[in-house]
């Protein structure tokens, strides 16, 4: 069928199913630099500049579903992208510990420090900055000033620290994330 004798919602299917191809030919056919398709950038640049799906949508000459997915998933691999990084800095972190639930916040620093003096590590950090991290790191593992769950705490020469709490009972590990979104 011609595109010129579809009515409009018929376009609007045909166009949406042709960009979602072309964007997975794009993904198939993107380079190593990067886990977004070129088209997933475009979208993103966008809508960070104030655009709405809509009129994102006008302008590349696609439907406003269309750009809905390329968005969520440029979203989707923009988040993996950051656990993956987060998971090799843990793998690298020389400084790695076991924190039990009910420990206060303000006795992590100690522990921390006497884990990089083990390994003679001098942290760039005071005690402060750590619980500040911590608690930026890992809300959801505290409440008020309690860990609520076993957590391992990692950290890096730099002073930067990671944390992962452990699950209750089989030992698996659960991520915590700094960004509620990802």
């Amino acid at each position: 069928m011609a595109l010129s004798s579809m009515t409009s919602s018929e376009q609007g299917s045909k166009m949406s199913a042709q960009d979602t191809y072309q964007d997975d030919g794009e993904a198939m056919q993107e380079s190593l630099d990067s886990f977004l398709t070129p088209r997933q950038i475009r979208v993103l640049q966008m809508r960070l500049a104030g655009h709405s799906q809509q009129e994102v949508a006008d302008s590349l000459g696609t439907t406003r579903s269309n750009i809905s997915i390329l968005e969520k998933r440029a979203h989707q691999n923009i988040s993996r992208a950051r656990r993956t990084l987060e998971q090799w800095m843990m793998l690298q972190a020389p400084i790695s510990l076991e924190a039990k639930a009910g420990t206060d916040v303000f006795e992590l620093p100690a522990m921390i420090f006497a884990a990089a003096d083990q390994k003679n590590i001098r942290l760039p950090v005071t005690s402060l900055d750590i619980v500040v991290q911590l608690r930026r790191r890992a809300p959801r593992l505290f409440h008020k000033r309690v860990l609520l769950q076993d957590a391992r705490i990692f950290a890096t020469e730099e002073g930067e620290l990671l944390v992962e709490g452990l699950g209750e009972g089989q030992g698996e590990s659960r991520r915590t994330r700094e960004d509620p979104e990802a």
